[in-house]
Formats: C-alpha cells, structure tokens, sequence
C-alpha cells in the first residue's frame, strides 16, 4: 500500500543506503549503491564527475533513488526527476554533512578528506515522481 506523503518524506529523509540507477543507451539501466542526504526537498549524491554514473547522469539528465527499509516493518520509496544541482568541487562541510548520516562525526570528516578528489560533485534532483510501498496496516 503507498504510504502518506509525510511518510514517504520521513522515509527518505531517513539515513539509508539506496540504490541510484541511470539509463545506458543499448543496456540495461547502471544501478549503484550510493549514500545521499536529502535535504530541502532535494536527493544529493556525491561521486567523481569523472565516475560512469556520473556521465550517464550528465547525458540522461535525470537519473532514480530507490531506497528500502529490509525489516519489518518493512517499505520502500523510490523517487525519479531531473537533476536540478551539479556542483564541482563542492564545499567539505557539504560533504561531511552527508557523509555524517552513515558515520559518526570525526570518522565522517576524515572519510571525506581522505576520499575527496579534485573532480567531486555533488549532484542534485528533486523528485517529480514518487512511488512507495508498506506493509498494510
């Protein structure tokens, strides 16, 4: 059953580990494992503009976030929209924010000064569809 909109923020809003997929022309469509924030009604995700995910985001311009909880009780949001932020070089405590929602404070700030490369982006896309799912209640 879909859940309530407020649900389905709180849900994403949520720190979860989430599966990004993107189109490929002649394939089928690449899907990765990403940490993102979501913050402001936007979906962030930080990777290397260089990254194949990255460039297929460029070329398709769009790209989804499926996320899941995988126990009881258990649900599922996923969310597809255009890019609406693609910023090089973002700022660390950008970063670290994000990086913060998997980690504890000091070891999130050195993941991101020892993975940080000169061509970081942070990418951006504000859901235009949503679709989710939860147990009955």
């Amino acid at each position: 059953m879909p859940m309530p909109v407020q649900d389905r923020i709180e849900f994403l809003a949520a720190p979860r580990v989430a599966i990004l997929a993107v189109t490929r022309e002649n394939r089928g469509p690449l899907a990765v494992p990403v940490w993102y924030d979501f913050r402001d009604g936007e979906v962030l995700v930080w990777t290397r503009s260089s990254s194949r995910k990255a460039l297929l985001i460029r070329k398709a311009g769009r790209f989804t976030l499926a996320v899941q909880h995988p126990e009881p009780p258990y649900g599922y949001v996923t969310v597809e929209g255009p890019v609406t932020t693609w910023q090089p070089d973002p700022a660390r405590a950008d970063l670290v924010r994000l990086t913060t929602r998997y980690l504890p404070a000091d070891a999130a700030a050195r993941f991101v000064d020892n993975t940080r490369t000169p061509d970081a982006v942070l990418l951006g896309m504000r859901p235009e569809s949503w679709i989710s799912g939860s147990p009955a209640s």
